[in-house]
């Protein structure tokens, strides 16, 4: 059993979709917050780069397949999110492409019976390898989502 391909797919390619909806956007509105108090689209951008490497270290721990149980991950607690903030936009593009190439070429190399291990999330119980990996593209889409409309506003602010 191999990833499905649904899954493969998005693991591969969901996140080059960031390069068309930021598209035309300088360094400083990408980094402009339009809903003062929530995060601008760099952060977002940081928060989606910075998780897959939390990702990365959870996905290590499920392989050990004792079933570890993880807490809650939030950026805001997480040091390096704030250390990737004070990155350069380039810096953490760059990171996040690099190191997501990476991840998706061994995680399409897994067995069967890695994909059947299990690790415990804080609200969705037991999940799978394969679930974690859908779990975290559908958190990855989300973001990708709320970029967009981040993206669509800041367009059209510079158009009035």
């Amino acid at each position: 059993m191999h990833l499905p391909s649904h899954i493969s797919t998005r693991l591969q390619y969901q996140h080059k979709n960031l390069v068309d909806i930021i598209d035309g956007l300088t360094e400083e509105q990408v980094r402009f917050q339009v809903v003062p108090g929530k995060w601008s689209i760099f952060q977002q951008i940081v928060h989606l780069q910075t998780y897959q490497h939390t990702f990365i270290d959870r996905v290590k721990e499920i392989l050990k397949g004792h079933g570890p149980v993880f807490e809650r991950y939030t950026a805001e607690t997480d040091p390096q999110f704030h250390e990737n903030c004070a990155k350069s936009f380039r810096e953490v593009m760059q990171d996040m492409i690099t190191t997501r190439k990476e991840m998706a070429n061994e995680m399409l190399h897994f067995s069967e019976p890695d994909f059947l291990k299990k690790g415990i999330h804080p609200l969705f119980g037991e999940l799978t390898l394969q679930q974690w990996i859908n779990f975290f593209l559908l958190h990855e889409g989300h973001h990708l989502f709320a970029i967009l409309k981040l993206s669509g506003e800041l367009k059209k602010m510079s158009n009035e």
